[in-house]
């Protein structure tokens, strides 16, 4: 680990950095417009604290997951995330055909939706990025590691990975997760990590198994779903889907019509800061 290096270039992508670039307004100012550092531990879901120390040189060496939050709170490229690792002494990840690195078109849009749930996943369901809102109503999936940070898994084999959804919108649900990762499995070939997900579930779950076994695939999905959350109750919300030019990644946008129940579910669920328990 490169301390004196690795503050540098955090501070110099930082300085690099301006609000309206991650979505956030110009607010007050010193002699640099980029970002200061508590909002970028922000960005990063990070302490503060923990951010001033790396820049200060006096934080302990930073966790693999926290650097992957560095690198898109940084809106860094792939050759800079990798330096990054490199300065931080990590091993540097490998790049996948199908990219962990949030595409910077989905990320822009990401960063503009204030209001509303969005996030970024994988075509295997791996939550890249949420806002805030989405945290608040699904849970933060961002800091999971290894399958347990794929949706399609959680659903399968963790018991409270349901608690959201309807009992009678369940079964259409694994349907059509188990046609979109098949779909996915397709368009990434002989890609070790889809495969070795799919193989894990079919040993896990005797339903993925049995859904598996039907070769559904891209079953369409009902655009309303309705979502329970333990404080303000059922959210029904629109989703739109979009994805990006490789369709590997897809940013998913839960929108409610103005002065519905469902508006003023998530109007209170922004302002009370509540959010589901990381099940």
């Amino acid at each position: 680990m490169d301390r004196a290096q690795l503050a540098d270039f955090l501070r110099a992508r930082r300085e690099a950095l301006r609000p309206a670039d991650v979505g956030l307004g110009p607010g007050v100012r010193g002699r640099s417009a980029g970002l200061r550092p508590e909002e970028v531990a922000a960005l990063a879901t990070m302490p503060a604290e923990h951010y001033a120390g790396l820049e200060e040189q006096r934080a302990p060496q930073p966790s693999p997951v926290l650097l992957l939050s560095l690198a898109r709170a940084l809106r860094l490229t792939p050759d800079e995330r990798d330096h990054l690792f490199r300065l931080a002494g990590r091993r540097i990840p490998e790049r996948h055909t199908a990219s962990e690195q949030v595409g910077p078109v989905l990320l822009r849009m990401l960063d503009r939706l204030d209001d509303t749930p969005a996030q970024v996943l994988t075509d295997l369901g791996e939550t890249l990025a949420q806002n805030r809102l989405a945290r608040a109503l699904f849970g933060d999936f961002e800091h999971r590691t290894g399958a347990a940070r794929s949706a399609v898994h959680r659903w399968f084999t963790e018991p409270g990975a349901r608690s959201a959804y309807p009992v009678e919108e369940r079964r259409e649900e694994s349907r059509a997760l188990v046609a979109e990762l098949r779909a996915a499995l397709v368009r990434r070939g002989q890609d070790p990590r889809s495969r070795a997900l799919v193989a894990r579930l079919r040993a896990e779950s005797d339903e993925f198994a049995g859904i598996w076994a039907d070769h559904e695939v891209g079953v369409p999905r009902r655009r309303r779903r309705r979502i329970s959350h333990p404080e303000v109750g059922m959210v029904e919300l629109d989703c739109q889907a979009l994805v990006d030019e490789s369709r590997s990644q897809v940013l998913a946008v839960f929108t409610a019509a103005p002065g519905t129940q469902a508006r003023r579910r998530l109007e209170l669920l922004s302002g009370a800061g509540v959010r589901f328990a990381d099940r």
